[in-house]
């Protein structure tokens, strides 16, 4: 359990934390900042894919060993972990309560308890959603490329699918590079999404969800979007060869727009969606019971999760704070980026966090969100009926979830 044994083997008596990431939120830098202020702790990253991560996380709490002493957790996780309170930390017990009231209240409230006893994780950074776009390729499809007329153009995704055509008419391009993140985009504009407060699949009554997937496939069906699956290597290589128009995407997805593209630097510009905004993502940080130095780790994560290191954060890595004091920074909200052509990048992302509204996603999201983009992978890559896509992933979606 804990650290005891790397310190018994080190023999220099730090304090060993092991603090498990995922995604580019950039926490290796801000560590050995930690550390060069905290000789006596040692901070050790192991960084994995977001669901891999959960997965270990859920079996090692399980089991009762291998978990670390520090873990980030995903949002649309969050709910699974909470029912596992047990294995992890109350923060309220180091503190936390003190820190309240520097964010958002719909983020902070996502990580506690229904009675306000019980906080199992700090909040890190939301997700708010724009539209990241090739100016190449928009400058090829006889279309605007300055950032507020292309906001002009596109005030309703009837716009948008008209647009689309365009493109492909001039270009031979696709709008979007695949179905995930526009089916994603129209989803997180609803109120609510898959499940109820009381954990009730409730998709089939929510027009909202089969209306974005509807949708989704119409632009499929006309060869407007692109057949690469998230996260792929073919993913990342059509980020950077602009071999699609426009990414609905994340403040978050800076980091992997500038990681996949290195060489796309002033062809990337940002603007408002269609129809407004939504939020994707966002993660906690949580203290697992394993962990035999809980009151280092909570010294940690606080600083981690502070004001000034959301700015950072944000500043390196694209992460939009959660921390309501950044908001009032002139580095945050002047701040440009020349990697996107020298616009205010946060004062884009500021706009779309304001049209958010806070959505409950239920412990059983990642089971639906699965079988949904499933559905449209298999409409857009091997020609298959929507409706039939949409019957059978309901049917398994069903399935799965009478066996949790």
């Amino acid at each position: 359990m804990g650290c005891s044994e790397d310190e018994d083997a080190s023999g220099d008596g730090k304090v060993t934390l092991k603090f498990w990431v995922f995604g580019s939120a950039g926490y290796e830098q801000l560590a050995e900042e930690y550390m060069e202020d905290h000789p006596d702790v040692n901070i050790e990253i192991n960084h994995s894919e977001m669901n891999d991560l959960h997965n270990n996380l859920f079996t090692s709490i399980s089991a009762g060993s291998g978990a670390p002493d520090i873990t980030m957790i995903e949002v649309s996780a969050i709910a699974k972990f909470m029912e596992a309170q047990d294995r992890f930390y109350n923060l309220y017990d180091f503190g936390a309560e003190d820190i309240k009231d520097q964010y958002l209240d719909w983020k902070w409230n996502m990580a506690e308890s229904p009675d306000g006893s019980y906080l199992i994780g700090l909040p890190t950074d939301i997700g708010p959603t724009t539209m990241f776009y090739r100016t190449d390729v928009f400058e090829e499809a006889g279309l605007p490329t300055d950032p507020d007329e292309v906001s002009s153009m596109f005030q309703t995704w009837e716009d948008f699918f008209e647009i689309g055509k365009q493109i492909k008419a001039e270009t031979g391009k696709p709008i979007v590079d695949g179905p995930e993140l526009l089916y994603n985009a129209l989803r997180d504009q609803a109120d609510q999404q898959y499940f109820n407060e009381n954990d009730e699949l409730i998709i089939e009554g929510n027009s909202a969800v089969k209306e974005a997937y509807d949708f989704t496939a119409r632009l499929i069906e006309e060869g407007l979007v692109g057949q690469n699956e998230l996260w792929t290597p073919e993913w990342g290589n059509a980020m950077a060869d602009g071999s699609y128009g426009v990414l609905l995407a994340p403040s978050w997805m800076v980091a992997n727009v500038k990681e996949n593209a290195p060489d796309a630097s002033g062809k990337w510009r940002i603007t408002t969606m269609p129809e407004g905004a939504g939020n994707w993502g966002g993660s906690y940080i949580a203290i697992p019971k394993e962990s035999e130095h809980p009151e280092e780790a909570y010294a940690f994560i606080e600083w981690l999760v502070s004001p000034e290191n959301q700015l950072t954060s944000f500043k390196n890595n694209g992460l939009f704070p959660s921390a309501l004091p950044v908001y009032e920074e002139s580095d945050f909200i002047e701040s440009t980026d020349d990697y996107f052509g020298g616009q205010q990048v946060a004062k884009i992302f500021s706009e779309a966090a304001e049209q958010v509204k806070p959505v409950y996603m239920g412990k059983n999201h990642a089971i639906v969100q699965t079988e949904i983009v499933n559905a449209l992978m298999n409409v857009v890559t091997k020609g298959t009926d929507p409706e039939a896509e949409w019957d059978e992933a309901l049917t398994r979606i069903k399935a799965q979830l009478e066996r949790q």
